[in-house]
């Protein structure tokens, strides 16, 4: 019987790349199409990470529901303006991800994504940084409930041959920790993101690394 995978299973927005600058943008056109004002956009960056109906209601929760699915739909329709208007340039990479994941890789681990992102959200950004065919698995809130919930590591998981032993969850959010707590995987945080590595910790990260050339020398060293 073969050994179950090892997994290093990744967030998207806020830990491969930085999308925040899209992401206001989008949430402030939703926002102001319905005549609301307009989340600060600490706010909105505390929400990355989250499917897009329940960061509504964590941005708006005394609406009803079909605002929230509004929001949500504008949102959407506002984010692929961006990206038809080049948007994607404003979605870098972080500094050091795309060595480290051939790094991680060439370590003998399979690679996987676990995002807030739609699928076709997330095709567009991995194909654009050329990233598309690294990962193995591609969990996202089209199929998923939201993070913190379970079910994007699990699939991930039995897509990829792996089980939580062997699964590590690298993300930049609260919701991410707790959704490898969840799914009984290893938490490990990334500190360039959108939650403060104390949040990070608080939610179940044993680690927070503090640059994407030190992932790689982690997971080889304690995994």
């Amino acid at each position: 019987m073969n050994a179950p995978a090892r997994l290093a299973l990744f967030d998207c927005d806020g830990t491969l790349v930085d999308s925040q600058a899209n992401i206001c943008r989008a949430m402030e056109d939703a926002f102001d199409h319905h005549r609301l004002d307009p989340p600060g956009r600490d706010a909105i960056r505390r929400i990355v990470g989250l499917s897009l109906v329940e960061a509504m209601a964590a941005l708006v929760p005394h609406a009803d529901d079909a605002l929230h699915r509004a929001l949500a739909d504008r949102y959407k329709s506002g984010f692929q303006a961006l990206r038809s208007n080049g948007g994607l340039l404003a979605e870098p990479l972080y500094d050091g991800i795309a060595d480290a994941l051939e790094a991680i890789e060439d370590a003998g681990w399979v690679l996987g994504v676990a995002t807030g992102k739609s699928d076709r959200g997330l095709a567009l950004i991995l194909a654009h940084h050329g990233l598309d065919a690294r990962f193995v698995t591609l969990q996202t809130a089209d199929r998923h409930p939201s993070k913190p919930h379970p079910a994007m590591a699990a699939a991930a998981m039995a897509e990829a041959g792996a089980v939580p032993a062997t699964t590590v969850m690298i993300g930049d959010t609260s919701y991410d920790m707790a959704m490898a707590v969840a799914a009984g995987a290893h938490p490990l945080g990334v500190a360039w993101g959108y939650h403060a590595p104390g949040e990070l910790r608080a939610a179940g990260a044993a680690v927070v690394i503090d640059h994407a050339r030190d992932l790689a020398p982690h997971l080889a060293n304690v995994y």
